[in-house]
Parts: C-alpha cells; structure tokens; sequence
C-alpha cells in the first residue's frame, strides 16, 4: 500500500502525521510526506520561494521522523507550484493508495479547506481528511448504500490491519419520505399499497446493504454492529449525527452511489461529510470503478 502524507507546518497537518505513524498498515506499506510551497500567488518572488522552500523541507524531515520512529519506509520529498494540482499528480504519478492530509492550514495557509475539497474531488484515489482530539479510535462507521462504491469501502476496511478492539459500525438509510416523488406521480399509482411497496422496498435495499458489508467484514474477523435509519434527515446529516453520537473515530464512505430514486451516497454526500464531521473521514475512490 502506498499513502501520500500532504504536510505543512498546520496542527492538522501534524496530527495527520501521528494517525499515520500510530496505525498498523499492511506489510510493505511505503509512505511519502509532501510538502508544497504554493508559488501561484502573483506577488510571490524567488526569494520567497526560496525561503518557504527551506522551511518545507524542515517541515517534512520532521514528518517523516515519527515515521520511520514506527517501523515505517517513508520518504520526504518538496514540490513548488499549486498545492491543489501538485498533490494530486503526485498520488496519480506515484500511484498512491490513499492521500492523507489534514482538512485545515495554520499560519502557512497551505491545506486549507479549498485545497482539502479540490483533492477530495479530483484525486485518484482514496483520500483522508484526520481531525484529532475527537471520538474513539478503535470505532470505525461505515455508510453504505449497497452500491459497488460502498462494497469498496467495506472491502478497504476489510482488507487493513487495524487496532485490536477495532468496531465497525455499518451505517445505511431508508429513504422513507416520498414528498417529492408523489407531485410527479399519478394519483393512481400512489395508492396506500403502492406507497407502503415502495417504501418496504427502500427498507430491504438498505438492510440488503448492511448485509453485505457486515458479510465483507465479518469475513476479515472484524467486530462490527449494524445501525439501520429512517430517512428523515438528509443522508449527510444522518452520517454525521451517528458519528457524533457513536462517537466514531474515523468514517469510511464510499466516493459515489445510486442516482435516483435509490440516493444515498453521491460525490456531493461523500465531500460534504468530509468537510462537516467532527472526527477523521476515509472517502474510498477504487480505481476499478471510477
């Protein structure tokens, strides 16, 4: 497995480096940590880069330090231009599994919230925002729609080695209120009988989708539980309330999901998550489906 490590001199970007030197990761695992001078500022001259330049590569031998302290082969590396894109080709050119960065910049303003969303948009593959401080650990939730981007995230979360005690919680909706599909329907078609087989179908494609993930998890001998909710909320909302009141450590999502009627996980879901939780969030991007 190869993670790309985006760093700056941030709180955020320095607990995005211990989550990373503090988790068991496959073996032969390789990591890198990034450091980007953003020189796309008109006003920026070589001396400033030159300086900032100096300072990134401080900041990213001091990320790799606690690295390497875990048993873990990580490299440094410095690049000067647009964050945003720099990162994203990097992970594409190097092939990298997973981007882990912190979703905030402190005074180097280098990983800030537009940055975090353009690489949870446009990068290659999985991408994880830490947030430290909050939740526990060793509680992983899993929002799933039962779509094959959410049996990806399950299949991600089955296939790592994770701490012991390490439960995951598998999250999915009932889309119960059909408000806005009975103005488009005919009044025929949406008889009590009609409406009740649409919504016991919307409840069996979510339990359907528990059942999956729980049969991929189960399968790697991980602990899990099962949280089934009626759509009353929007479908982030739902992702975050259980996060807060589970108190989860980290969540997994998938990148998209149905369309339609089916909704549940889409891109727009997935970002959103990522940029509300209170805790770490793991966007899984599997390169066979995108």
């Amino acid at each position: 497995m190869r993670v790309l490590i985006a760093v700056d001199q941030s709180a955020a970007s320095q607990a995005a480096v211990e989550e990373v030197a503090a988790r068991p990761w496959p073996a032969g695992s390789e990591f890198e940590a990034l450091s980007v001078v953003d020189a796309t500022a008109p006003w920026i001259t070589k001396e400033v880069v030159e300086g900032a330049s100096q300072q990134a590569k401080k900041t990213v031998e001091r990320a790799v330090q606690p690295l390497a302290q875990a048993g873990l082969q990580a490299a440094a590396d410095v690049a000067v231009g647009d964050p945003k894109q720099i990162i994203v080709d990097r992970a594409a050119n190097w092939r990298a599994d997973l981007i882990v960065m912190g979703p905030h910049g402190g005074v180097a303003k280098f990983l800030l919230g537009s940055v975090a969303k353009a690489v949870l948009r446009t990068a290659p593959c999985s991408v994880e925002l830490v947030r430290s401080g909050w939740g526990v650990r060793s509680k992983i939730l899993l929002a799933t729609d039962g779509s094959a981007f959410s049996e990806a995230a399950a299949r991600s979360i089955a296939s790592r080695p994770w701490p012991g005690g390490t439960e995951v919680r598998v999250l999915s909706a009932v889309e119960y209120h059909l408000g806005f599909l009975e103005a488009s329907l005919e009044p025929a078609f949406l008889s009590p009988v009609s409406v009740q087989k649409l919504r016991e179908e919307a409840m069996g494609r979510a339990q359907g989708a528990i059942r999956g993930a729980v049969e991929i998890l189960g399968g790697a001998g991980l602990a899990y539980s099962e949280a089934l909710s009626v759509l009353v909320e929007n479908p982030k909302q739902i992702i975050l309330d259980e996060a807060e009141q589970w108190r989860a450590g980290l969540i997994v999502l998938g990148s998209h999901g149905y369309r339609g009627l089916n909704r549940f996980l889409l891109g727009s879901i997935s970002e959103a998550v990522a940029m509300h939780a209170p805790c770490s969030v793991e966007v899984i991007r599997s390169g066979a489906l995108m």
